[in-house]
């Protein structure tokens, strides 16, 4: 199988430069995979999770939006936050989930901020579950 080099940038490092069999990314309109000779394209991304598989197998991060610039058989991510499974925080999850869980019942919340909170911590649970 071809491959293809994923790089995955976020604004304060740059997490992974490999290559890759396949890449699944969340977009705004749904989720969408890319394997060698894709079409180029720059597509917004949505909170999600982000799998590729390499030689080692699957591989999961949990993102929070960006952008996917797909190039003559390069993917480049540039999210606003990746972490991988071992580098999540499962306690600070549950404790971000449940913040977001009361802000939606506070009668004046942002109820804007609170789903959003509420999409990353959710996310972040699901991928340790991977």
């Amino acid at each position: 199988m071809q491959s293809l080099e994923l790089i995955i940038v976020t604004p304060t490092r740059v997490i992974e430069k490999k290559a890759v069999t396949y890449v699944r990314c969340p977009g705004l309109d749904g989720s969408f995979g890319i394997m060698s000779n894709h079409a180029e394209a720059m597509i917004a991304l949505d909170v999600g999770p982000v799998k590729y598989n390499d030689l080692k197998g699957e591989n999961w991060l949990a993102t929070s939006g960006g952008y996917a610039d797909i190039k003559r058989n390069r993917v480049l991510l540039l999210v606003e936050t990746a972490e991988f499974r071992e580098e999540i925080d499962v306690t600070r999850a549950r404790q971000a989930r449940e913040r977001a869980e009361e802000r939606l019942h506070q009668e004046n919340a942002d109820r804007i901020r609170a789903k959003s909170s509420m999409s990353r911590a959710m996310n972040r649970l699901r991928i340790v579950q991977q």
